[in-house]
């Protein structure tokens, strides 16, 4: 629109010159045929008339070309109502080119007429031909980095983009996004596994990885809306492979502490327009969800820096729609930030939003009753920003930190110090001005990499 604008204006602009040329000429009409009867050659009439009557080039060269009929007053009245005419339209196409409210409701006319005019039904079906092909043996399974936005830009991309860093390094850029837009989830799975993707109004939807569209390092992907039939003002919170056959529940938990375990096979049919997964309370939103086998056990952390462990046996089974119970009991002010279920040998990775960030053995946090207040994570403070991320891991992993301009540093969690309970950890990420730590993933290191790691530590 602004192209064709910018051609239609220009194209105007130079009609109203060459009608403001001849209108000059019948005006003074008795002197310009002086001139030209005067004159040896076209060529000097052409040059008399620009220096008479300031003309341009174009205005006098029309002049010359002017047929005698057109100097009737009928044909001069109809020269001066199409110059009004194109005053009036350079007039509306200057200020479509600067109002941008102008240009999309013009826009949107042009659309709602094509609309209008070809409304019929679409008569042509489109369906598989050969239904015995599997389109999914027909892709290649490889690995898959799969990131997603705050605003909801979503991208699956090859594993070998990122390269292992050094801690207290200063990242490559992750990705590129619009402004005041940051990477919220990020994980590793593969082109054939099923993906669920869960909003904070408790609904979950599901996808194979291959539908996801691949794209480079630094491009920022395609709209999730465009995947999901998410309704107005839902967002997706929380989304993982389903990498675990051994997974017999799905664990739900809430901003207001309440958590919900279901069994994962009611959640088998989920429909293109997505499924209930918890009822929420009024003002509660889901945060995160966790695939268990049943005996598992789960830590649950706050935003000021408390923490929960207990067992999933305190937690019974319930139907998909309904709302669950009480995982910790919050003090004034604070939420839940974070549920990660426990993996053996695995140490709690706490990451403050100023990039300070420990693992603690979790021999350190005894296992309590469900719904109790918790015990003190880390201990932060204005040095540290509030706590943004809890991670179960082990030294099989590497910690993605992801900052709210979307730089990235990924680091080997055998790098990061290992303290105590209460303290508040070591630099991870270096951050500049007001950027803050916004996601934190954890990704299992490539095969190959712990296998040449062992080598080493064989030799």
């Amino acid at each position: 629109m602004t192209r064709r604008c910018n051609y239609e204006l220009d194209k105007a602009k130079e009609r109203a010159h060459i009608l403001e040329g001849l209108l000059i000429a019948h005006d003074n009409i008795d002197e310009v045929v002086d001139i030209i009867k005067k004159s040896a050659s076209a060529k000097e009439a052409k040059e008399k008339l620009i220096d008479r009557f300031d003309l341009s080039e174009k205005q006098a060269q029309a002049i010359l070309d002017m047929r005698l009929a057109r100097l009737t007053a009928l044909e001069i009245k109809k020269l001066q109502e199409e110059l009004d005419e194109i005053h009036k339209k350079i007039e509306y196409l200057l200020s479509l080119l600067n109002s941008e409210q102008l240009l999309l409701g013009a826009i949107k006319e042009e659309l709602t007429e094509i609309r209008n005019k070809y409304i019929r039904p679409r008569r042509t079906d489109i369906e598989l031909i050969y239904e015995d092909i599997d389109i999914e043996s027909m892709i290649q399974e490889e690995d898959m980095v799969v990131t997603m936005t705050h605003f909801g830009y979503i991208k699956r991309i090859t594993t070998d983009a990122y390269r292992v860093q050094n801690r207290g390094g200063v990242g490559i850029s992750a990705l590129s996004t619009k402004e005041e837009d940051f990477v919220e989830e990020i994980f590793v799975t593969t082109t054939h596994k099923n993906i669920l993707f869960f909003t904070n109004t408790g609904r979950v939807f599901r996808l194979k990885c291959y539908e996801l569209p691949e794209a480079g390092r630094q491009a920022k992907g395609s709209a999730i809306v465009n995947l999901l039939q998410l309704l107005p003002g839902e967002k997706i919170t929380s989304c993982f492979p389903i990498n675990n056959d051994d997974a017999k529940y799905l664990v739900l938990t809430t901003k207001m502490g309440i958590i919900k375990k279901s069994a994962i096979s009611d959640y088998d049919n989920i429909r293109k327009g997505g499924l209930i997964a918890i009822s929420l309370r009024e003002g509660d939103e889901l945060i995160g969800v966790n695939l268990t086998k049943g005996d598992d056990q789960l830590v649950i952390g706050t935003r000021k820096g408390y923490s929960i462990r207990f067992s999933e046996d305190d937690i019974r089974s319930m139907g998909r729609v309904s709302i669950g119970v009480r995982a910790i009991n919050l003090r004034e002010g604070d939420e839940v930030i974070g549920a990660a279920k426990v993996i053996p040998d695995g140490k709690l990775l706490c990451v403050s939003e100023n990039g300070f960030g420990k693992v603690t053995d979790l021999g350190e946090y005894k296992v309590q009753t469900r719904g109790g207040k918790g015990i003190k994570t880390m201990n932060i403070g204005e040095k540290t920003g509030e706590l943004v991320a809890i991670k179960l891991v082990d030294d099989n992993f590497d910690v993605m930190l992801i900052s709210t301009d979307g730089t990235m540093i990924r680091i080997p969690v055998d790098q990061i110090s290992e303290v105590g309970r209460t303290t508040i950890g070591v630099t991870l990420m270096k951050l500049k001005g007001d950027d803050k730590i916004v996601c934190v993933a954890k990704v299992e290191k490539a095969k190959e990499e712990v296998a040449e790691e062992e080598n080493k530590e064989e030799e």
